[in-house]
């Protein structure tokens, strides 16, 4: 087995802003990175492509999974259904559950903590934040304190569940990876793969909050942009 290391950590990376910021945050701490992307059978394979590019861009080591045999497991939501709408508008109670992908990351943070004691890292990172709590279980503080003690048993090599942005907003998230200089063209976000985002889905309109938040133009090109996100 390959011996621990407190310099080497898995991040779960999308390819999405939240995940992006998460990797870069990672190698600005000296970590040695190894990226984890899933194909799990979602609507389209944009986020994928973008993470590879990064990541051969960073020279990183970088898998991307391939588990779409669970397809037919979780093939109830609009991220994994293309026979189902997308909501459009702001997140609510209403449109929320048609994106819940069921236990996704449960699925994935265990497959990356295998990997991380496959390799001997002893942390895994991964993307939730503050603005999620309310819309998904799987990235709520007590999903993770849960997902991190079973991580601390379930092999004889502890990990750590590392979610740097637990309580911060997407909005703290992209100030964050501003000023670390990171360019967000290099991120895809919209729950379409065309070759523009939509700029009207939940996740578009999200996102365009927060660049607006921050006061800086969004770097992707829009089919149209919403002129009313909340500021």
């Amino acid at each position: 087995m390959p011996h621990p290391s407190e310099k080497s950590t898995v991040v779960i990376y999308s390819g999405g802003m939240d995940s992006f910021t998460v990797l870069h945050r990672a190698l600005r701490e000296g970590l040695k990175v190894h990226a984890l992307s899933f194909d799990y059978g979602q609507r389209h394979r944009r986020e994928l492509d973008v993470a590879t590019h990064v990541c051969q861009a960073l020279s990183l080591p970088h898998q991307v999974v391939d588990i779409r045999a669970i397809h037919g497991l979780i093939d109830n939501s609009a991220l994994t259904n293309p026979e189902r709408d997308v909501p459009n508008g702001d997140y609510n109670s209403e449109n929320l559950t048609a994106t819940v992908v069921p236990n996704r990351n449960m699925v994935l943070l265990s497959l990356a903590i295998a990997n991380a004691v496959n390799i001997g890292a002893k942390r895994v990172d991964y993307g939730a934040h503050g603005s999620d709590h309310e819309l998904y279980p799987d990235c709520r503080p007590e999903f993770v304190e849960a997902m991190n003690h079973v991580a601390g048993i379930a092999n004889f090599t502890p990990v750590k569940i590392h979610a740097p942005y637990l309580h911060t907003s997407k909005a703290d998230i992209l100030r964050d990876g501003l000023a670390m200089g990171l360019d967000y063209s290099h991120t895809w976000t919209c729950y379409e793969g065309d070759v523009l985002a939509c700029g009207v889905c939940s996740s578009c309109r999200e996102r365009l909050a927060a660049f607006e938040q921050n006061g800086v133009q969004d770097p992707l090109a829009y089919k149209q942009e919403a002129t009313d996100v909340p500021r």
